[in-house]
């Protein structure tokens, strides 16, 4: 998971490169606050998680099920509400940054906000509907390497 944080701060710096001096400080104060949560809540449940599973160890598969309820619950609440709300955020201000500066394409913005929308207000009781985040950050990356190359040809 540190990894994966890491990985996530790389791209958010890849973002706010294509975005340069021409940046509005209400919405880059928004993408970097949001994002920042992201990672933080990312960092929590798994803290908490690898707690669970050493707590699972120390009694031999059977832990006390009131700590065992109380890790589950806040697990369960870090990662499908408060992260994937963070996230959402997150794209919706990436994508409104990228539609006004024009450092995506077009589309990439529409997804962004429809996805970011969708995770917004949507029940956490989907969990598919948690793929959603790293499938747009796969597109925008994607989207950057392309618009890269085709400025340096």
């Amino acid at each position: 998971m540190p990894f994966c944080g890491i990985f996530f701060l790389w791209f958010m710096g890849a973002v706010r490169a294509r975005v340069g001096e021409s940046e509005d400080k209400f919405l880059a104060t928004i993408f970097l606050g949001s994002g920042l949560l992201f990672v933080a809540m990312m960092f929590a449940f798994s803290a908490l998680f690898g707690a669970l599973i050493g707590i699972a160890g120390l009694h031999n598969g059977t832990p006390p099920l009131d700590a065992w309820q109380l890790g589950r619950e806040t697990t369960f609440n870090i990662a499908s509400i408060y992260s994937v709300r963070m996230g959402a955020v997150f794209m919706i201000t990436s994508s409104t940054i990228a539609f006004r500066l024009r450092i995506h394409s077009r589309v990439v913005a529409v997804v962004g906000w429809a996805a970011g929308l969708l995770l917004l207000f949507a029940s956490p009781s989907i969990p598919w509907l948690q793929l959603v985040f790293p499938f747009w950050v796969l597109l925008v990356s994607i989207n950057i390497v392309i618009l890269s190359y085709r400025r340096a040809n």
